[in-house]
């Protein structure tokens, strides 16, 4: 369902503050979408709403049908308008918000930290896979940073556990007796189910990336976006729109 952004087609007696906090947050928008699109001296809203709506990790496609009815507003705001001090459309309180709202995601992105810091544990690739299944158990983790003395060398997750006793299923009982995490990672070959990421990145790009890589469980980050570097944090696909849960 369409949301209604005009609260009257009748006119108003005044320009009223909602009108004047919406126009001057309309034109700063206009002015860093012409920005992003190198400042071309002929080219309406609407249309660079279009062009940049295409670009990857851009806020501006997912709010692009927002962004058009908003246009639409200002329009009749600033076109239609009869008298210096009468408008023939105020704009309503959800308006008002909306278009504030995309403002601060445009010209201010919120990064992946502070939102997704906490501690992760890593663990040596020596662990034993049984001392894994009791860490799960107790902890309810469900990913596992794994490293080789200091240098990570992969991620194990439930999936790559499933994995694992899929395959080892096929030969009979899974004996877990003198496995090791590292056999995790090999059960899953070489799909990386991974990625880093520094301090600074743009939640958006992060969201971007489940979006467009079907295999990825899991964005680690580090200061650097260095996988040897120390953890900061993790992020999972349903931590984009859930902030809470285990690791």
């Amino acid at each position: 369902m369409k949301k209604v952004i005009l609260a009257s087609l009748e006119g108003v007696d005044l320009v009223g503050d909602n009108a004047d906090l919406f126009l001057s947050t309309f034109n700063r928008i206009e002015k860093e979408l012409k920005r992003l699109l190198g400042n071309p001296s002929n080219m309406g809203f609407s249309e660079a709403v279009r062009r940049l709506s295409k670009r990857r990790d851009n806020v501006i496609g997912r709010n692009e049908n927002d962004l058009l009815q908003l246009a639409q507003l200002r329009n009749a705001i600033v076109h239609d308008q009869v008298a210096d001090d009468f408008v023939i459309a105020e704009p309503n309180d959800w308006a008002v918000a909306r278009i504030k709202a995309i403002e601060e995601s445009l010209l201010r992105p919120e990064k992946v930290l502070p939102r997704f810091g906490k501690k992760v544990t890593g663990f040596e690739c020596n662990l034993p896979m049984i001392e894994i299944m009791k860490i799960i158990n107790k902890k309810r983790f469900s990913q596992f940073p794994v490293y080789d003395s200091g240098k990570f060398i992969g991620l194990v997750t439930l999936r790559t556990i499933g994995f694992f006793f899929a395959q080892e299923s096929l030969n009979g009982s899974v004996k877990l007796e003198g496995r090791i995490a590292e056999d995790l990672l090999r059960a899953n070959g070489k799909q990386a189910n991974f990625k880093f990421v520094s301090a600074e990145t743009k939640v958006s790009e992060v969201e971007q990336m489940f979006q467009t890589e079907g295999i990825l469980e899991a964005v680690l980050i580090t200061k650097n976006g260095d996988s040897d570097g120390n953890l900061l944090g993790i992020i999972r696909p349903r931590d984009i729109y859930v902030q809470e849960g285990e690791q």
